[in-house]
């Protein structure tokens, strides 16, 4: 192989001297330049003279060996992508080729390296972006994140744009995606440490939304505007009435209201309930999170999605497992004066949990940390066997995610309701819900002893390292993970002392190293032939 080199420029127009054409038709009409960094392959073919990166944009792979057909169709052998290097189209493959404009005089082959203009760089960066956004095709989003960055833009733009192109396209409304977004920023701003580091959180953070909206059509949300007002919006989310509820987010933001003219209206709508396992109150945290990052301009791309989760949202106080919360709520009169910790909450129904927590009502902070290290037990308690379990009726389809959305619900309760306290009594008594109904798949011959670690803090740090490169297929674990692990960590830098951390630490233990089974197809087809067989 015929390498050419060379650092000089002429004039610094971007033109620079690669090759004679004696040199070229001696190479076969094939050849590599460098040029600082850049490796460029030349080709001479009967149609012309052209040149490109050496290194196909799927996996790198040299192109200078490369098949060249009809004079300009240049295929890599190893996958058969294929570029028009005439025309700069892409035949065959899902990136762009980097071509230099070629030009002879005096018998050399001179190629202009000139980088186009910076504002044309980033918009076609953001163009190929939602490309590869709309394919599902992980590593070109990568690279396409990394060319916005390189081009001289905040590469947080590709998330930004990333949540405009999908806010409508959720059916029920907000997911996972825009939940774990937040933790994946503050996890680059806390410990993004060089540029791998500061490219992984936004990768998984956009590729989440990809896939999860990965061939979804548009759901378009009602157009009409209204007058913003808090209790018009409560009472909108309460009846069900998406049009309702999306007017009056509409008729917010076109007064300039910000999300803290919002905060209480839709938090208390998240805890009208014990409604969405637990979503309800985390979304409504997380968007907020979400809004102080991205501003008053992204405010409807964010709240859209929520307000329509929120109406959509299952409310699971009106099935019989928690039918004991509405009353409990309404005696709640806050002169409970039991001392409690949170042993007393070990094997408690929903029922007997609601009762004990109402009994402790006047001590918010301690029954907040009873419940929560009650949590942690549960969590730490979680009977592995029933994931395992075949013959359980759906009811019981219960997995590791049902006890991590304990913590990472009682996170968002104690940060809403510390900005919201008249709410506290909603959140504690959820906050028992959780652990009444976790109460009943539990493996109490698990030993704390055997999960324990000696430094919470370093060990919780680790665990947000690891997820720099988690290796989880799923989006919807990884993002469990770093939810939950996140959830933890804020919960112990806020109290750091508190009863419960060692047996939280114990708990992320062992969910970071137990098998989480997530395919059951046993489980689903003797459920479906059960199912089948009943409807007649």
């Amino acid at each position: 192989m015929q390498t050419m080199s060379t650092s000089d420029t002429d004039g610094g127009n971007g033109l620079v001297p690669a090759c004679s054409l004696e040199e070229l038709q001696a190479a076969k009409g094939a050849l590599i330049f460098k040029h600082g960094r850049k490796q460029i392959a030349i080709f001479q073919s009967e149609t012309g003279i052209y040149a490109c990166n050496n290194r196909c944009p799927h996996e790198g792979y040299p192109l200078k060996v490369g098949t060249l057909t009809d004079g300009c169709v240049l295929t890599c052998n190893w996958h058969n992508w294929k570029f028009d290097l005439n025309s700069g189209e892409t035949l065959v493959g899902g990136d762009q080729l980097r071509r230099y404009p070629v030009t002879v005089r005096d018998a050399s082959v001179w190629l202009d390296l000139a980088e186009a203009p910076a504002d044309r760089r980033i918009a076609r960066a953001i163009d190929s972006l939602h490309e590869a956004f709309d394919d599902y095709d992980y590593d070109r989003m990568a690279r396409e994140l990394a060319r916005l960055e390189q081009a001289g833009a905040d590469a947080m733009e590709g998330l930004r744009q990333t949540i405009r192109w999908s806010h409508d396209r959720f059916e029920f409304g907000m997911g996972h995606a825009q939940a774990a977004a937040p933790d994946w920023l503050l996890l680059r701003e806390s410990r993004g440490r060089g540029r791998t580091r500061q490219l992984v959180p936004l990768l998984e953070a956009v590729a989440h939304f990809s896939y999860d909206t990965l061939r979804e059509p548009s759901y378009p949300y009602p157009k009409a505007t209204r007058r913003f007002n808090a209790d018009t919006l409560v009472r909108a989310i309460e009846a069900e009435d998406e049009a309702g509820a999306v007017a009056q987010i509409r008729g917010a933001v076109k007064a300039g209201l910000g999300f803290e003219a919002l905060e209480r209206p839709l938090t208390e709508a998240a805890l009208a309930h014990f409604q969405g396992f637990g979503h309800a109150i985390i979304y409504v945290y997380k968007t907020r999170m979400l809004a102080e990052r991205f501003g008053a301009g992204m405010l409807e791309a964010l709240l859209l999605p929520l307000v329509r989760n929120l109406v959509y949202s299952r409310r699971e106080d009106l099935i019989p497992e928690f039918r004991k919360y509405a009353p409990t709520l309404a005696a709640w009169d806050g002169a409970g004066g039991e001392a409690i910790k949170a042993g007393d909450f070990q094997g408690l129904s929903v029922n007997r949990a609601l009762g004990l927590a109402n009994g402790a009502s006047a001590g918010i902070g301690q029954l907040y940390d009873a419940l929560f290290g009650a949590l942690a037990w549960n969590l730490l308690h979680y009977d592995l066997a029933m994931q395992d379990r075949t013959d359980n009726p759906i009811s019981r389809n219960i997995g590791w995610l049902d006890f991590t959305h304990g913590i990472t619900f009682a996170n968002a309760v104690r940060v809403q309701c510390e900005r919201l306290p008249d709410l506290w009594p909603r959140g504690l008594l959820q906050m028992a819900c959780f652990v009444g109904r976790n109460s009943g798949y539990l493996d109490n011959e698990v030993a704390e002893a055997e999960w324990r670690v000696d430094d919470p803090k370093a060990f919780l740090e680790s665990a947000l390292d690891s997820f720099f490169d988690h290796g989880e297929i799923e989006h919807i674990v990884a993002c469990h993970y770093v939810k939950t692990v996140s959830a933890a960590y804020q919960e112990f830098q806020n109290a750091p002392d508190a009863p419960w951390v060692p047996t939280l630490a114990a708990g992320l233990n062992r969910l970071i190293n137990s098998p989480l089974k997530r395919r059951h197809a046993a489980r689903t087809a003797r459920q479906a032939l059960e199912f089948v067989r009943t409807e007649g």
